[in-house]
């Protein structure tokens, strides 16, 4: 693609000849930065803009992203790819257990490619020749979204105007109450939110070396149960999780009672650095539940299945896959080749973990294999040996 056509400032907006009658399709989430870039595009003489809103169990409602748009003027699509991102994401990333360097497990490298394929479909379905988004320098959004759309052969412009011109938090507020948009005020962290993860970022959780985490951004790992434990049996059928004690559930429901059944012992939460694409670090903050008893149950079931020497090269393949899903290349044929091998091995994974949850914690106290390489009876096994080996 030409350079000229990626869209990296807000003159870019002004001087790209992007065309001010023409449709302009922007990614929306109903947050601060989405809902500026909505406001400058209307104030700068769009008039056939396009928000469109993926819905993968967010936090922010329709109902909200509707006000917003009405209040600015603009046409907002939602669309709910709940099962998609679950099947199609969400999915392949338990098998290929996705975390990263070991920190935390991968969430927007997994909504971002599915947000970027809806909001290209868009374009070409209505006729747009441009694809904006909002991702800053300091987001690793940036190249995730960037990359998944140019892998995706869209010939338009595209990009975020806020890479090359970051704009004040206060300065967005200030515009967004002028046009009537006052709860935009409370926003004190970035935050990102699908059915697998909540994320925390920026703002006051912006130093590293100081990040107290308000309690009262925790929704789901908060410990909430009377009960000082509870045992809980997680069901995989080919890699895919599909029932919670005996009860056959869709992937969407299994993820939201986990996270609510597990959260509620204050299991899931996680905070790391990630890389920037030219090395620095910034922190985010997470609460997993559910990721972190689908991860460790998948892992438990393949090493229960999987041959020593297999498990040690999907280990290898897992990091190349992560690492391709983060960088933003999820389109990509390394991704694609490595994910072949995965779901080769995922295919013997049949079997259960019982686990037991008490307050921060989870430990098994079943593992059933179906395929199983694991001994019962050590002793037994012992005696039939010799005799063999004698024989």
């Amino acid at each position: 693609m030409n350079a000229t056509r990626l869209v990296r400032s807000f003159r870019d907006l002004e001087t790209n000849g992007l065309g001010r009658e023409s449709p302009i399709v922007t990614l929306f989430s109903g947050g601060l930065d989405s809902s500026y870039l909505l406001h400058r595009l209307t104030q700068s003489g769009y008039r056939d803009v396009h928000a469109v809103s993926v819905d993968v169990g967010d936090d922010e409602t329709s109902v909200e992203k509707q006000r917003i748009a009405d209040a600015l003027g603009i046409t907002l699509h939602v669309i709910d790819a709940r099962e998609t991102f679950a099947h199609e994401f969400v999915r392949p990333a338990i098998s290929a257990q996705a975390v990263y360097l070991d920190t935390h497990p991968i969430s927007s490298s997994l909504s971002r490619p599915l947000i970027a394929r809806v909001a290209v479909e868009l374009a070409r379905n209505i006729g747009a020749r441009t694809v904006l988004h909002t991702a800053n320098r300091s987001q690793n959004t940036l190249r995730r979204l960037n990359g998944a759309i140019g892998l995706l052969g869209f010939t338009g412009a595209y990009g975020s105007p806020y890479e090359r011109d970051p704009i004040g938090r206060d300065q967005k507020i200030w515009e967004l109450k002028q046009a009537g948009l006052e709860e935009m005020a409370g926003r004190v962290v970035s935050g990102d939110s699908n059915l697998w993860c909540r994320e925390f970022e920026s703002g006051i959780l912006e130093d590293p070396e100081d990040h107290v985490v308000p309690e009262h951004l925790y929704r789901w790992s908060v410990v909430s149960h009377e009960s000082p434990e509870e045992q809980i049996v997680v069901r995989f059928r080919a890699g895919v999780p599909i029932a919670i004690d005996d009860r056959e559930l869709p992937l969407t429901d299994l993820i939201a009672e986990l996270n609510l059944r597990a959260g509620a012992f204050g299991i899931g939460r996680y905070s790391g650095l990630e890389h920037l694409a030219g090395g620095e670090k910034v922190l985010e903050i997470r609460e997993m539940p559910a990721a972190d008893i689908l991860l460790r149950s998948f892992r438990h079931l393949e090493t229960a299945v999987l041959g020593a020497e297999t498990i040690r090269e999907k280990i290898h393949l897992e990091q190349l896959w992560v690492r391709e899903a983060v960088e933003g290349r999820w389109f990509g044929e390394l991704r694609s080749a490595c994910q072949q091998f995965i779901d080769t091995c995922a295919n013997k994974v049949d079997g259960s973990v019982k686990w037991r949850l008490t307050a921060g914690s989870a430990h098994t106290t079943s593992i059933v294999a179906e395929q199983h390489l694991y001994l019962r009876d050590r002793e037994d096994w012992e005696r039939r040996s010799a005799d063999f080996r004698l024989a």
